[in-house]
């Protein structure tokens, strides 16, 4: 063969080796951020799957906690990391939804980032305390009309995600009450308890043995189907306020213009994972429910991301709720 053309045969295997190896994904570790501190709900939720996806992958997977600026900071890491599939993150609806009403953020959440799955979904309980007199919803709206302005609320935070699911209340029953502010979930649950406010919107983690013990009441769940784990709280449409839908939902995200193969090659073994009974049991355990396989995909999850902010910025923007 003559050298030019051997010179020109060997850049060609060169570079069809070359490209071979670049389609294999992953060839290295791949880092989840999450974007708060270690412990949490979101933080358990990553490190539970990450022990699925790394048999997965073949690849190790590493949680990397990236807390601050209420998760502002961990999420601005993941918009500004290479586009590649080696830095992804888990985001929910307050970072990738509430946040952008709220406060003016240093990346655009509707594009500067590629959705890869929804993972997980975390309907609120309406709940009270045990001694309100109303046995149900329906009676606990009339008691709320007849004490307007005097019932109460606790809230986690401004424009949270309880704050929100009372505001909806408020806005479909056209009534008014005081929201009070806690620092966290441990002095209002003790508040709660001892009948210090009237009313809280919470996800049910750590509330279901509380309500099965009569220590509290709860209402309803914030969704158009009842939560499996516990089948007797009847859904908001049911007990009389219907489309009074809110979610703290989860799901992954990658920096925007992340190839599309890799996007897809994540959503497929993570689709795997939450197939799995005993991953399944275990977000039980953390109070998650999975979505539906439709609404993993990568495409409802943009969709669904949308919809969200188009129901609930107006809301928050109503209100004039301002970033803490």
């Amino acid at each position: 063969m003559p050298m030019r053309q051997l010179c020109l045969a060997s850049l060609a295997f060169a570079f069809a080796v070359t490209s071979a190896g670049a389609d294999v994904y992953p060839s290295r570790r791949v880092t989840v951020i999450v974007p708060y501190p270690a412990g949490g709900t979101q933080d358990v939720l990553a490190r539970i799957l990450t022990e699925t996806l790394k048999a997965a992958l073949g690849q190790p997977v590493i949680v990397e906690n990236i807390a601050g600026g209420g998760g502002r900071i961990g999420t601005g890491r993941i918009a500004r990391a290479a586009p590649d599939g080696y830095t992804v993150g888990l985001g929910n609806l307050v970072n990738h939804v509430l946040d952008g009403a709220v406060s003016a953020l240093p990346y655009d959440l509707l594009n500067d980032f590629e959705p890869v799955a929804l993972l997980a979904d975390s309907p609120q309980w309406i709940v009270a305390r045990n001694s309100l007199p109303p046995k149900n919803l329906n009676e606990l709206i009339a008691w709320l009309r007849v004490n307007q302005g005097k019932a109460s609320q606790a809230i986690y935070s401004s424009g949270g995600v309880g704050h929100l699911c009372g505001l909806a209340m408020q806005k479909s029953t056209g009534l008014a009450w005081q929201f009070v502010p806690y620092r966290g979930t441990g002095p209002a649950m003790q508040d709660l308890l001892s009948g210090q406010f009237d009313l809280l919107c919470a996800t049910p983690a750590g509330l279901l043995a509380m309500v099965r013990s009569g220590q509290i009441k709860a209402y309803a769940v914030t969704a158009d189907t009842r939560i499996a784990f516990a089948p007797e709280i009847p859904t908001v449409d049911e007990a009389g306020l219907p489309g009074v839908h809110i979610s703290l939902w989860f799901a992954l995200w990658a920096p925007k213009g992340t190839p599309q193969a890799v996007i897809a090659r994540l959503n497929s073994v993570i689709m795997a994972a939450l197939a799995e009974p005993a991953l399944r049991a275990r977000f039980a355990d953390l109070g998650l429910e999975i979505p539906p396989a439709a609404r993993q995909k990568p495409e409802s999850l943009r969709a669904y991301q949308q919809a969200e902010v188009e129901k609930w910025w107006p809301i928050i923007k109503a209100a004039n709720i301002k970033g803490e």
